[in-house]
């Protein structure tokens, strides 16, 4: 008898227990069991969301944290890369990377995301090493960014996958890309490049030159506050594929303010050093400006960077067809 009590009780614990279940499984607590398809399709769909910012992560262009929260919801977004590692690295790049990051926090405009080397250009995974082994580490790809501010030198070390993602993120995104001071020596040995940021340097010079301000309406070319004004910096010239049936030009030295063997450095005396174009769907800002510190902590020049960013981004429209050069006398 005993022993019967006792598997009585067992029964009615299985039953109390499998009717818990079934209110449970009603209820949506517990997790269906997924066929091998199933699971299958919901890992490939997490896998696209992490590694292309499609749904499957949280935030815009998810990389390997493509499931994290966007921290600056609503905010535009600049990258900010140093590509030096195979070019001169210039004294003042730390201090532009930190002045572009600072305007942007306290206008508001956008937030900035700092690399000093340029593998987070890239619309793909970073492989990582040691714990991050077999994993990606960029928590978010191209697609998460508005625009690029890129302070180049050299040939760089971008992958041929990385130089195709780059371009498609201005031409075929509309995304945005501004580039500074000794650009016009990076990546010359890829002519798209070239082609997107509108030129190459030819030399350069140190001089207090008078500026013309060919397009007083482009964003921050107010900063100023006159048409001609000194600057002094170290001044690029540029050569092709420069051309003004491809840029369109808003700021250009006055050869009048330069020596006779500065002139030289362009007889047609076409000094452009601040322009803007389109590229594809896409806009380019490129300014020859920016190689000592003193450049960056300059008020002025810290306004035309900041609207030129927000231009960059598609925030403040402007007219960028390109013009003949207007001749040498000031406006």
């Amino acid at each position: 008898m005993k022993n019967k009590r006792i598997s009585s009780q067992k029964k009615q614990a299985i039953l109390f227990s499998f009717a818990i279940a079934l209110v449970l499984a009603a209820s949506g607590l517990v997790p269906r069991a997924q066929t091998p398809a199933q699971a299958a399709g919901q890992g490939q769909a997490a896998g696209r969301g992490q590694g292309r910012g499609q749904p499957g992560g949280q935030g815009r262009g998810g990389g390997a944290g493509g499931g994290q929260a966007d921290p600056w919801p609503g905010k535009k977004k600049l990258l900010a890369v140093a590509d030096t590692q195979s070019g001169f690295h210039h004294d003042s790049i730390s201090h532009a990377l930190a002045t572009v990051e600072q305007i942007g926090r306290q206008s508001g405009a956008y937030v900035t995301i700092i690399a000093t080397d340029s593998q987070l250009i890239t619309k793909g995974q970073v492989a990582g090493t040691g714990r991050y082994e077999g994993r990606g580490v960029n928590a978010r790809t191209l697609d998460y960014y508005d625009a690029i501010f890129m302070l180049p030198s050299g040939y760089g070390v971008l992958s041929d996958q990385q130089k195709k993602d780059l371009l498609a993120f201005v031409h075929d995104d509309g995304k945005g890309l501004v580039v500074g001071h000794a650009t016009g020596v990076a990546f010359t040995n890829w002519p798209e490049f070239g082609e997107m940021v509108g030129g190459y340097m030819d030399s350069e010079f140190n001089a207090n030159a008078r500026i013309i301000v060919e397009d007083p309406k482009f964003p921050g070319a107010d900063a100023w506050g006159a048409t001609t004004f000194m600057f002094d910096d170290q001044h690029p010239v540029f050569k092709e594929p420069y051309s003004r049936d491809k840029v369109h030009v808003i700021m250009r030295l006055d050869p009048a303010s330069l020596s006779e063997q500065n002139r030289q450095r362009r007889p047609d005396s076409d000094f452009a050093v601040v322009w803007a174009k389109s590229y594809g769907k896409g806009r380019v800002y490129n300014v020859g400006w920016g190689h000592p510190d003193t450049t960056w902590d300059d008020p002025h020049f810290q306004k035309m960077m900041l609207e030129a960013i927000k231009w960059a981004m598609g925030v403040t429209p402007a007219d960028v067809t390109p013009r003949p050069f207007p001749g040498t006398a000031a406006k």
